[in-house]
């Protein structure tokens, strides 16, 4: 007969390794945001006929 209490714990354990790893990507995907330097926002000029977003 399987061991489904083992076979449950073995689950349990790996999710836990793989949800680890996941939040330590994340983590440092977040710093590398938010370590990046600001971007540069140009504002361009608006051309006749264009003021309100529609052509």
């Amino acid at each position: 007969m399987a061991d489904y209490k083992r076979m449950y714990l073995e689950m349990m354990q790996e999710t836990e390794k793989a949800i680890g790893i996941l939040i330590a990507a994340q983590r440092r995907c977040e710093e590398l945001y938010i370590s990046a330097p600001e971007t540069e926002i140009t504002v361009l000029p608006v051309k006749d006929g264009e003021q309100d977003g529609r052509s």
